[in-house]
């Protein structure tokens, strides 16, 4: 059966270095098709759907589109709105009058969920629609996926930023922390490992969300490791947990919660202060550091995997074609195989909707204060065959002449 109609494409949730490869993907290849009438862009996701906030994609330049493709952030810019029941409603009713007959939406689990509703809307409406999640985030924690598009490039840029403190470490020693994004998943924290190249390299220290933390324990690691090197080098979540199950720093937070019932835990140093002040207090090391990347790590212009690029591209290009070539509803995936190498294959909605993937327990050492061997294997071919790597001298000390 041929569906006849327009495509509308969205982005929501935080944006990411290769997200508009993902647009450009499904704008170029819809407009292959002569069922396609037009291809709109709603502004801000789907709060620009509700306002029916359309840009006519089809009258768009191959030649900007593909210079938009390697621009960072969201080109139709985003939104934080979680959709129910009713604001889907409205999104379908939108549909509707404009004649829209395709739908992809690129972003996390929430996204999926939204076009899981809307999708059922649609059938229970008996409206011939076709829907397609496209994945995206840096957290790297969608269900069924080997990885998702955005991660590699964010990790790329952790792993890049930890070489530089350990480099920086190294010179001039004493503590430092890197607070990195991940609220519940620690998989970008984790690629602060691949600075890890001579034997004494930080980050000496790992801590994820998917370990409980404990204060005492985190100084007696670090004065472990501070009596070891002389240094130590800190890689931690920003969402770290304690036994409460509840992130370490919204205990020291006040204010509002998001549309999805988060408090923001990026954006602010107050992590990184906190556990300072412990070890200059606790363990009377007077040289601490910390540095929160923040939003800087999301899309950093010019530090892109290339594998994320082509992978972010091509989701894109698959949602287009299982949704008009093969008449079909659900959420690309990335699979691996072979190494290194990927298909892409479509999952039902509901298996990646609101659900959230973690570090597998094979990823972290026994100790839960690093990640293993197998992490790093996982990781180095995502960030790319021209991931940079810091050298250090190898000459021999002279002999001393006047303090032998």
């Amino acid at each position: 059966m041929v569906l006849e109609g327009k495509v509308v494409v969205a982005q929501g949730g935080g944006p990411t270095a290769v997200i508009n490869q993902s647009l450009v993907g499904a704008v170029l290849e819809s407009r292959k098709f002569p069922q396609i009438t037009k291809v709109y862009g709603a502004i801000n996701g789907v709060a620009g759907i509700i306002n029916e906030d359309f840009i006519d994609l089809t009258q768009e330049t191959t030649h900007n589109l593909e210079a938009v493709a390697v621009t960072p952030s969201s080109a139709l810019l985003s939104t934080r709105d979680k959709p129910d029941e009713a604001y889907c409603k409205e999104i379908f009713k939108v549909f509707k009058a404009h004649g829209v007959r395709y739908f992809f939406y690129i972003g996390g689990n929430d996204s999926a969920d939204t076009v899981r509703i809307v999708n059922k809307q649609a059938e229970e409406s008996d409206y011939e629609f076709r829907a397609i999640h496209i994945p995206k985030t840096i957290d790297n924690d969608l269900m069924m996926n080997d990885h998702t598009p955005g991660y590699p490039s964010a990790a790329r840029f952790v792993a890049q930023a930890f070489i530089g403190l350990n480099l920086d470490n190294r010179a001039l020693p004493g503590v430092h922390i890197g607070v990195v994004m991940g609220r519940n998943a620690g998989f970008l924290t984790a690629a602060a490992s691949i600075a890890q190249k001579y034997p004494d390299d930080g980050p000496h220290l790992i801590y994820l969300p998917e370990r409980e933390f404990s204060f005492d324990k985190f100084l007696m690691d670090v004065k472990r490791v501070y009596e070891k090197y002389g240094r130590c080098l800190i890689a931690v979540s920003e969402g770290i947990k304690g036994p409460s199950g509840k992130p370490i720093i919204s205990e020291y937070m006040k204010g509002d919660v998001d549309a999805h019932g988060n408090r923001q835990l990026s954006g602010t140093g107050l992590l990184g202060d906190i556990l300072a002040d412990q070890i200059k207090t606790k363990l009377g090391i007077q040289r601490v550091r910390s540095d929160t990347l923040g939003y800087l790590q999301r899309s950093f212009f010019g530090c892109v995997s290339h594998i994320d690029q082509h992978e972010a591209r091509e989701v894109g290009e698959k949602a287009a074609q299982f949704a008009i070539w093969h008449n079909v509803d659900g959420s690309i995936t990335i699979n691996r195989t072979g190494n290194y190498s990927v298909e892409y294959k479509l999952t039902a909605l509901e298996n990646v909707a609101a659900n959230t993937r973690l570090m597998p327990d094979e990823f972290i050492n026994e100790e839960g204060n690093n990640v293993t061997e197998a992490f790093k294997t996982y990781l180095q071919p995502l960030l790319g065959y021209d991931m940079p790597q810091a050298s250090l001298l190898r000459a021999p000390r002279a002999e001393k002449i006047l303090h032998k």
